[in-house]
């Protein structure tokens, strides 16, 4: 009987899941996460499509003439259509990725986002983020921070941001050619106040 019942948990180590079966799990969770429901854009308005879409994926978003971050997926306000409308986006430790962006091409209110230990933001999101036209008029101030898969290709495509006031830029190795790049971005865009912690 008692080896019966310590032999059983050996047993059941046969039915794990092979390695790396978990870490497909997640990242197809955070790929269907990212899928944009254009239906849900037209019901609910651009801000609150692209609040669901954040907060879905762990960011906050913090609205127009309010100060408290909006973490809460289950208590995202309520009210008329288009009352809250996006200032801010902190995307620390989020699943953004790609695939969603497109949630961000309605939001015309958006001055600052913070990209911090994203491990799906690449250049290419970086590409698309400096494309979208409402961002080119309205953000003012980018941070990004400990994104690993971000090289000079994504900083330096980063000069369409045209009213892009400020520009913080930490622990991103992928960045090879720091000078060259900065010098880019400064010819571009001569009033951005660059901030390095590059090394």
């Amino acid at each position: 009987m008692l080896l019966g019942k310590l032999a059983q948990p050996a047993c059941s180590l046969s039915k794990l899941p092979p390695p790396g079966a978990g870490r497909r799990f997640w990242g197809w969770l955070n790929a269907v996460f990212n899928k944009v429901d254009y239906e849900r854009i037209q019901a609910v308005g651009p801000d609150r499509a692209a609040s669901e879409w954040l907060l879905r994926c762990g960011a906050l978003v913090r609205y127009q003439g309010y100060q408290k971050w909006q973490q809460d997926y289950n208590g995202l306000p309520t009210g008329p259509l288009g009352k809250y409308k996006i200032e801010a986006i902190n995307a620390t430790d989020s699943c953004i990725m790609y695939r969603g962006f497109d949630y961000l091409d309605g939001l015309e209110h958006v001055t600052e986002i913070k990209l911090q230990k994203c491990i799906y933001i690449q250049d290419e999101c970086l590409q698309r983020l400096s494309e979208t036209k409402n961002l080119q008029k309205s953000l003012l101030q980018l941070r990004i921070i400990s994104c690993g898969n971000v090289t000079d290709k994504g900083i330096i495509a980063l000069h369409k941001l045209m009213n892009l006031e400020y520009l913080y830029l930490s622990d991103l190795p992928g960045i090879r050619e720091k000078e060259t790049t900065v010098h880019i971005l400064q010819q571009a865009l001569p009033n951005l106040e660059l901030e390095l912690d590059l090394e």
